[in-house]
C-alpha cells in the first residue's frame, strides 16, 4: 500500500502538470512537510512494532544496540558510585563465588524492559530476574555505532525469534574493578541460530555488532590468520577447571594460555587477532556466548561445543551449554581436531 510520502509524491506530480498558482505551492509545501515528518518519525523510531505477528530484524538490531548501551550506562554508573550492593547467587560448578550486584540488576531492567516494551511478545531470556515488576525503562536512542549505516530488512514470525541478554558479563571482575573485561550483551536468534550479536564495553564506550549476512559495525576489521604455532588460547580466570591441562595436551606444552574474564571480552580478543582461540571445558550459560557466536559467524569464524556441534538458542532450549566450547576466527576445524583427539585419547 502507498505510504503518505508516496501519495504526496503522486499528487505533487499531478499538481505540477495542471496547476501553477500560489495556493498550489502552499499545498505542495504542506504535503512535503507531511512526507518529511513521516520519514523523520520512521527513522527515529525504527523499533516500533508494525505487525504483531512478525518482527523486523533491522529494527530489532537497532533496539538491541540501544538496549546494550543503556544497560552499560547503568553498569558504569553503579561502579563509579561504588554502590555495588554485592550479594552471592551461590557457587559455580567449579566452586567459585557467583556474585550479583546492583549493576547486574539495573542493567537487566534497562535492557529487558526496554526490549519488552518495544517488542511485546518476543521471547527474552536473561541471566538475571527481577521481582520488582516492570519499571519505567529508559527511552531508546539510536546508537552512534549505527549512524550512517544502511541496512535492508527481514521480517520473521515472532514465534521464531528469541533474544538472549547478559546484562553484565564478568561480574566477578566488575567487583574487583577489572573493568576491561566487562561487557553487556544482546543476541537475537532465529530458529535457534544466532543471527544478531551486540557486545558493548561500557568502560571503553565501544559497541561491536554484527548481523549475519547483512553487515557489521563500522570499523570492525577481521584480523588475518596469524598462523601462530603454538596458538594463543584464552581461558577463564575464574572458571578454569581442567581447561589448562586440556589445552597443553592438545596444542603442546608451549601453548600460550592467557587467563581472562568475561566471554564477551574473550570473543572480542579473538576477533582482534590478539588470540587464536577461546577455550572453555566446563558448563557455561548461553547468554554468555550467544552474542559472540553471532559475531563470529558474521565474520566467518565459528563457536561450537567441543564435540563440534552448534549451540542452540531457541526459547525452549536449555540455557546451559554443558559440552564446553571453542571459539575461533580462523582454523576452527584444525583446533577442534586437536582437542577431540586429546579428549578421545
Amino acid at each position: 500500500s502507498d505510504t503518505p510520502a508516496r501519495l504526496c509524491w503522486k499528487w505533487k506530480v499531478a499538481m505540477l502538470w495542471h496547476v501553477r498558482s500560489p495556493r498550489a505551492a502552499l499545498l505542495l509545501a504542506g504535503c512535503a512537510l507531511l512526507a518529511l515528518g513521516f520519514f523523520y518519525r520512521s527513522s527515529l523510531s525504527p523499533w516500533d512494532a508494525r505487525d504483531a505477528s512478525h518482527v523486523s530484524l533491522r529494527r530489532l538490531l537497532l533496539a538491541a544496540v540501544s538496549a546494550a548501551e543503556s544497560g552499560g550506562a547503568q553498569v558504569r554508573q553503579v561502579r563509579l558510585s561504588n554502590a555495588l550492593d554485592q550479594k552471592s547467587k551461590g557457587k559455580t560448578q567449579e566452586g567459585a563465588n557467583d556474585p550479583l550486584t546492583a549493576g547486574d540488576l539495573r542493567s537487566h531492567r534497562a535492557i529487558y524492559y526496554g526490549l519488552r516494551r518495544a517488542f511485546p511478545g518476543v521471547a527474552i531470556i536473561s541471566e538475571e530476574h527481577d521481582a520488582a515488576g516492570d519499571p519505567e525503562a529508559p527511552d531508546m536512542v539510536q546508537s552512534a555505532s549505527l549512524r550512517g549505516v544502511t541496512l535492508d530488512d527481514v521480517a520473521v514470525p515472532r514465534s521464531r525469534v528469541a533474544v538472549w541478554i547478559d546484562p553484565l558479563d564478568a561480574t566477578q571482575e566488575y567487583t574487583e574493578n577489572l573493568l576491561d573485561y566487562v561487557t553487556t550483551m544482546v543476541c537475537v536468534a532465529v530458529d535457534g541460530s544466532p543471527v544478531i550479536g551486540v557486545i558493548h564495553q561500557p568502560f571503553h564506550n565501544r559497541t561491536v555488532w554484527a548481523w549475519v549476512g547483512h553487515g557489521t559495525s563500522p570499523g570492525l576489521v577481521v584480523a588475518p590468520d596469524a598462523h601462530r604455532d603454538p596458538p594463543v588460547v584464552l581461558v577463564s580466570r575464574s572458571h578454569a577447571g581442567e581447561v589448562q591441562d586440556l589445552a597443553r595436551n592438545a596444542f603442546g606444552p608451549n601453548v600460550k594460555l592467557v587467563p581472562a574474564g568475561g566471554a564477551g571480552y574473550k570473543v572480542l580478543e579473538v576477533v582482534s587477532g590478539r588470540a587464536d582461540a577461546y577455550l572453555h571445558s566446563s558448563l557455561i550459560k548461553k547468554w554468555d556466548v550467544c552474542a559472540g557466536d553471532a559475531l563470529l559467524r558474521a565474520l566467518g569464524g565459528r563457536l561450537s561445543a567441543l564435540d563440534g556441534s552448534d549451540l542452540q538458542y531457541g526459547p525452549q532450549d536449555d540455557p546451559k551449554a554443558k559440552g564446553g566450547l571453542l571459539a575461533t576466527l580462523h582454523g576452527h576445524a584444525a583446533h577442534l581436531g586437536a582437542l577431540r583427539r586429546q579428549r578421545d585419547a
